[in-house]
């Protein structure tokens, strides 16, 4: 799609494919387990999906020069590349940059999967997707610099290694079960349906408002 590790604003994208983030063991013969692909992340849950369509149909533009639209932020863009590989380099100097000379504050920081997950489906104005990392490099997931995360408001804990799914047991058995997903019958049947809304023609016009 025309898209590029050399720039971050084109980063290429991967979807969250995955809804069981809290199982002990992850069942691929279980659709129930996977993502509605034929959704945009902002609606798989059906609560958002009733708030993005009143937002949309009750948008108007007192200039009359922007038109509708569901999203105002998108599934991918560089902030959110950095967002997902704070730990590792050279994206841990890139966000220091962005947040004028210093790491965000703990709670914003990506510190767990399910609860990154849940918070999506909490938040319908938080759109991204994944980023290739989540299918192949787990070093992405460990702290291994060592980097002061600061710690959780609420918990006091600290941010360190990425906390994973109960159903992994570690980084690489994360990567391992979860490359093991995209690779799924499932994803295989499905996954052209993610890719007609963020590339093809369900981008916009009527089919994009379905």
């Amino acid at each position: 799609a025309g898209r590029t590790y050399n720039d971050l604003a084109q980063y290429p994208v991967f979807p969250w494919i995955l809804q069981d983030y809290t199982s002990e063991e992850l069942d691929l013969n279980n659709p129930a387990v996977f993502r509605d692909l034929s959704k945009p992340i902002g609606v798989v849950n059906e609560k958002n999906a009733k708030a993005m369509r009143e937002k949309y149909e009750n948008f108007e533009d007192p200039m009359g020069t922007i038109d509708k639209f569901h999203y105002g932020t998108h599934y991918s863009n560089s902030a959110g590349v950095m967002h997902y590989l704070i730990r590792v380099e050279p994206f841990t100097t890139l966000h220091i940059q962005l947040q004028s000379g210093r790491f965000d504050c703990a709670d914003r920081q990506f510190h767990s999967i399910p609860a990154t997950w849940q918070a999506l489906m909490d938040n319908p104005y938080d759109v991204k997707e994944l980023t290739p990392e989540f299918f192949y490099f787990p070093e992405f997931l460990e702290n291994q610099n060592q980097f002061n995360l600061g710690r959780l408001q609420v918990s006091r804990e600290l941010v360190n290694d990425v906390i994973l799914p109960k159903w992994a047991k570690s980084a690489e058995d994360f990567i391992y079960k979860h490359r093991k997903a995209l690779e799924s019958e499932y994803v295989s049947a499905h996954l052209h349906e993610w890719i007609d809304l963020i590339f093809g023609y369900k981008q916009r016009g009527p089919a994009a408002v379905e």
